[in-house]
């Protein structure tokens, strides 16, 4: 992992198209802007989290249901 340190209004480039900057630090909370093309989604991680496991569980329960099928 890699560790930086920003001020407010100081920035960060990932894979020259993704854009993070730092908007606001008020005690512990830190409010981040992100810039990135629309084809890139961007997701809290507990957001992105919950899909995984719905598309994981989604691939569990068909997969059952079609090999049911398949053998009859």
């Amino acid at each position: 992992m890699l560790a930086l340190s920003r001020k407010k209004n100081e920035a960060l480039v990932i894979n020259n198209n993704v854009e993070i900057t730092v908007l606001e630090i008020k005690g512990e909370q830190v409010k981040l802007g992100i810039s990135a093309p629309r084809e890139v989604p961007v997701y809290r991680k507990e957001v992105h989290e919950q899909i995984q496991d719905a598309n994981k569980e989604a691939v569990n329960v068909d997969g059952i249901e079609a090999l049911k099928k398949l053998l009859g």
